[in-house]
């Protein structure tokens, strides 16, 4: 996620009960000079969504997308366009189908919200 937003001070004053456990790591990428991260070097891009809305509409798309996903190396990405913060249900939304693959579950948020 970009450095400095709204979504950064949420999940470092108050991360949602869904992060507590230590098992999700959260970055901060290199952006660009408009502030969007910048692209992707790796990994298979599955799904994208405009905003973390998405995650909550369609759980069960999130899930069988990482499900489906197959063998491979590299980890799955999914997208968000923009986000200002992130919901614990959106969050477990994400976990909840990342512990049904063997691959690596990235989600990754393109710009501040």
């Amino acid at each position: 996620m970009p450095r400095g937003g709204p979504l950064a001070r949420q999940l470092d004053s108050e991360p949602p009960p869904s992060l507590a456990d230590g098992d999700v790591v959260v970055e901060h990428g290199p952006t660009d000079e408009e502030g969007n991260l910048e692209p992707l070097t790796g990994g298979e891009v599955v799904l994208s969504y405009p905003s973390p809305e998405g995650l909550r509409r369609e759980p069960d798309e999130v899930r069988r997308v990482i499900s489906h996903a197959g063998q491979g190396a590299e980890p799955l990405v999914l997208v968000l366009q923009a986000a200002e913060e992130l919901r614990d249900e959106e969050l477990t939304t994400v976990l909840s189908a990342a512990e049904h693959s063997a691959r690596p579950v990235i989600l990754r948020v393109i710009r501040n919200g």
